[in-house]
């Protein structure tokens, strides 16, 4: 087969892992390096010595990541070679093996696989029959708990409540009762069949003697045995990951995998890729100097020829609100001057609550955003629930707020009763709350039904003339009404953990400090509704794919790039995490960092605040342990006075009354 790529064009370390094809190969590939062109690369130097196209497995972690690395190879084999491949993910790769010897297992070859709404009908089911409901266990705690001890390769026996481990033994049992599995049963049962049968482990081993696994370092104990199982007697296994990478070991991930990883395979050739093709020297040389802190790691560094034109940025803020809007300015201000797309833009958070305020700075600004890896703010249940309250104040014929919150929290209003109501609004051509208030609907209800309808209106009408008094500051009265109709409880009812409950109540904290800012004698609620609401949220369901300004989880962020990066609240108790000291993870909130920096491919910004509203008290914040790794001379600091003291530049004068004769000759 003819070379269909120019291996010179690959540096020195890419070229050395390219030609490495026998035995064990630990590629350990850092951010920026050239990873995914170095394997496909490899993978296409496999074809040109010889290799059998069937005989090659590669193995990643999405379907996504599976799609795209089966199109770089097409694009450089030979198109009826490329689809003799496989290339997948560990599950679609488990439901093969499983489809043609899953039999050996007491199971048939046409399971089912249960996923999210069908193991939770399930559990639900069995949580009534062991009693648990009156513990209010819920469907999520048992598949949680056992997907941790499962992922790690122990069982049920190792779960240490009692409860949660006899529903788990009894949705195990009930599972393979209906010749069903669930995803974690694809990878405990596939290594299961390999470890115990010898004419299935040799059948796979002959099947794919050439096995590349990307992104190892997130690999489990769990994936781990799987890939013992399947590599052959030859090793010729390929493994590529950055254990200064590894950031998902709060949901099994073994970073022992890729540092061990001599002892799983005998004298494997390790290969460094240190050349970073993405990020400048200044951020580069932060993102060196700050991992180097981590013990154990396997040592390397990220180099560049690329010399920026900006100095990484440490800001201090006084405080989060101010935090926010600097960086919603300066984004709007830079796609002015500069011309910079919105897309351009990615703002790095550690905690979800964080993004509050980033998206009203944003939405004030009316700069379009999209959330990545976090729920927005203003789709949290609790939050639309409080604004459906507030838009209903302002506008009682508002029917879809109405429906919202007519029995939340329960008042003894059912879907029954909101059904009769919505028909005879139609019939009368009212709306929802004209036919609540109607004498002649109400006489079709029960008296019960009456009485509690009556009770919401009159709650709603008194609220709302509070409201249109605008005589007391608004957060107050929202006070108030949390109290009376006891919102807050009922709220803190549905949540299963103490942390989710504090999150959640803050976010209604949220609320009431925005409308306190806001307030002022005269000024209406319906403006603060209006300031808070997007003008446009067509498929917000879709907001991943939606254009504008990145607002990303700092996880969420790993893989991916941007040429101007802002990470804010770089604070201790933020980054590090405050329970990261207690858990011992320390080492992997560094890599979280770390991993952030080299997002930035040409400038970096870092703010921390002195204070910040957490769980509705505020907070004195200190600048983040890490920050003290990194020595000053390899960064610009600015406090937040000295910032906005700084005089307007000629370039700005220039580009401001440019921006004049522009808008002059419209």
């Amino acid at each position: 087969m003819a070379e269909t790529f120019d291996i010179r064009s690959l540096n020195a370390a890419q070229r050395e892992a390219v030609r490495t094809l026998r035995g064990p190969v630990l590629i350990l590939a850092g951010a920026g390096t050239g990873k995914t062109r170095t394997v496909t690369c490899r993978i296409a130097q496999m074809l040109k010595c010889g290799v059998n196209p069937r005989g090659i497995l590669a193995l990643t972690f999405t379907n996504k990541a599976a799609n795209e690395m089966a199109e770089r190879v097409a694009g450089l084999v030979d198109r009826k070679a490329a689809r003799q491949m496989t290339v997948c993910t560990f599950h679609s790769l488990c439901v093969r093996i499983l489809r043609q010897d899953i039999g050996r297992l007491g199971y048939k070859e046409n399971f089912s696989i249960y996923t999210g709404n069908d193991q939770a009908g399930l559990l639900k089911r069995l949580i009534v029959q062991y009693g648990a409901r009156r513990e209010k266990l819920e469907p999520a705690q048992v598949l949680n708990e056992l997907s941790r001890v499962r992922n790690r390769g122990g069982s049920c026996e190792e779960i240490e409540d009692t409860l949660i481990a006899a529903v788990a033994k009894a949705y195990q049992r009930e599972l393979k009762a209906q010749n069903a599995v669930d995803f974690d049963d694809l990878l405990v049962l596939t290594e299961r069949l390999l470890r115990c049968y010898p004419t299935v482990h040799e059948h796979w081993n002959k099947r794919f003697p050439y096995i590349t696994v990307d992104e190892f370092q997130d690999t489990n104990s769990l994936q781990m045995s799987l890939l013992r199982q399947l590599v052959g007697p030859e090793h010729n296994v390929c493994v590529v990951g950055d254990d200064d990478q590894s950031i998902y070991g709060w949901r099994g991930a073994q970073i022992s995998n890729i540092l061990e990883f001599e002892s799983f395979f005998p004298n494997p050739r390790v290969i460094k890729l240190e050349e970073n093709y993405r990020c400048t020297r200044q951020v580069l040389d932060c993102a060196n100097t700050l991992i180097r802190h981590n013990a154990g790691r396997r040592d390397k560094t990220l180099r560049t020829n690329k010399e920026g034109r900006y100095p990484v940025r440490l800001l201090a803020m006084p405080g989060a609100e101010e935090e926010s809007s600097f960086v919603a300015d300066e984004i709007d201000e830079l796609r002015r001057r500069q011309g910079c797309e919105w897309e351009e833009f990615a703002v790095l958070f550690r905690a979800n609550a964080q993004s509050r305020l980033l998206e009203t700075a944003l939405r004030e600004r009316h700069i379009p955003y999209r959330m990545v890896g976090a729920k927005s703010f203003f789709d949290r249940r609790e939050v639309q629930d409080l604004l459906s309250y507030l838009q209903l104040m302002v506008n009682p014929e508002a029917d879809l707020h109405l429906l919202r919150v007519l029995n939340t929290p329960p008042r003894g209003i059912g879907a029954a009763t909101a059904n009769l109501a919505i028909d005879w609004s139609r019939e009368q051509r009212c709306s929802l709350w004209s036919a609540l208030q109607a004498p002649e609907f109400l006489c079709k209800c029960s008296a019960r039904s009456q009485a509690n309808i009556q009770a919401f209106t009159q709650l709603v009408s008194a609220y709302a003339e509070r409201f249109a008094g605008a005589e007391e500051n608004f957060a107050d009265i929202v006070g108030d009404f949390l109290s009376e109709t006891g919102y807050d409880d009922y709220l803190s009812g549905c949540c299963k953990t103490e942390e989710e409950r504090l999150r959640r109540l803050s976010s209604l904290d949220d609320i009431k400090t925005a409308l306190r800012q806001f307030w002022s004698p005269g000024r209406p609620l319906k403006d603060f509704l209006a300031g808070i609401t997007l003008d446009d949220r067509d498929d917000e369901d879709d907001i991943e794919s939606k254009s504008g300004v990145c607002l990303i989880t700092m996880h969420a962020a790993k893989g991916l790039e941007f040429p101007q990066v802002y990470i804010v609240g770089v604070e201790d108790g933020i980054l590090p995490h405050s329970r990261s000291v207690d858990e011992g993870s320390l080492d992997e909130e560094r890599r979280l960092f770390y991993v952030g920096i080299t997002r930035a491919r040409e400038r970096l910004t870092l703010t921390y605040c002195a204070k910040r509203t957490r769980y509705g008290q505020q907070e004195r914040c200190r600048p983040s342990r890490f920050l003290q790794e990194i020595p000053e001379a390899l960064y610009e600091f600015t406090d937040y006075d000295k910032l906005m003291k700084t005089p307007v530049s000629e370039e700005e004068t220039e580009d401001f009354f440019a921006d004049l004769h522009s808008l002059l000759s419209e």
